[in-house]
């Protein structure tokens, strides 16, 4: 794992952009994966600005993101279809046809998830994973559990992260219960990974994802088994990994 520390958030956010955006330049018909959430929203302003310098032209990306709410619409404000058009798509020349993000709404959710697999296989799999983490060392929405899925799953989500994930939402109980997510197989088979993590909150799943055992309960912790993996985090995120692995 290559890990690099940043002084803060925006910095982090910076350093992301870069990174991106660098894979894109060398590879302009990149497959990037995406992550939702408030972790990478930096890193995709950082890119929009970029693209309107025409430092970057993302005319050739096709997207495939990690997850989706289980029965949330599409138009509904915390999807993840909505957070990725307000946030990122509307603002860049991506083609449409190349955006896909799992559709939680679909009647036979596991045709959806299967096809979702043959779409990443078709595409010539992901160039660059781009991923945040949650506090439990969840990654996607796969969860510490005694088994891990390893290809695009309905699943569901643990109560701590229906508790994180319900500052987005009125209140916890209208939280969905589950969700649509890329497994830890597909993930792993990326040709490069990209995790981006910030503030004290995220300090341990960080200390275990690199410092700890390869565990299902850390699902993160299988990055170690990956042979292209970057951290890029702020001091907050790092502050328990020993100073001579940063």
């Amino acid at each position: 794992m290559r890990i690099i520390v940043e002084e803060d958030y925006e910095s982090m956010s910076k350093k992301a952009a870069l990174f991106v955006a660098g894979q894109i330049i060398l590879k302009p018909d990149t497959v990037l994966g995406l992550a939702t959430g408030s972790t990478p929203l930096g890193m995709y302003n950082e890119l929009i600005e970029m693209y309107k310098r025409e430092e970057v032209d993302f005319s050739e990306v096709i997207t495939f993101n990690l997850d989706e709410y289980y029965h949330l619409p599409h138009d509904d404000l915390q999807s993840y279809h909505y957070f990725m058009k307000e946030n990122f798509f509307k603002h860049i020349n991506i083609k449409e046809e190349n955006i896909h993000i799992p559709d939680g709404m679909a009647f036979d959710i596991e045709g959806e998830c299967r096809e979702y697999e043959r779409a990443i296989e078709a595409s010539g799999g992901i160039d660059l994973q781009v991923l945040g983490i949650g506090e439990n060392g969840h990654i996607g929405f796969n969860e510490p559990a005694e088994q891990l899925n390893v290809y695009t799953n309905l699943v569901n989500l643990t109560e701590e992260t229906i508790k994180v994930n319900s500052r987005f939402f009125s209140s916890p109980e209208e939280v969905p219960q589950k969700a649509v997510t890329v497994g830890m197989g597909t993930i792993l088979k990326a040709r490069r990974i990209l995790l981006l993590a910030n503030g004290e909150k995220k300090a341990e799943a960080i200390r275990d994802t690199v410092c700890g055992y390869v565990t299902t309960q850390v699902p993160s912790s299988f990055l170690q088994l990956h042979p292209d993996v970057t951290l890029i985090l702020d001091k907050a995120a790092a502050s328990l990994l020993y100073s001579d692995m940063i």
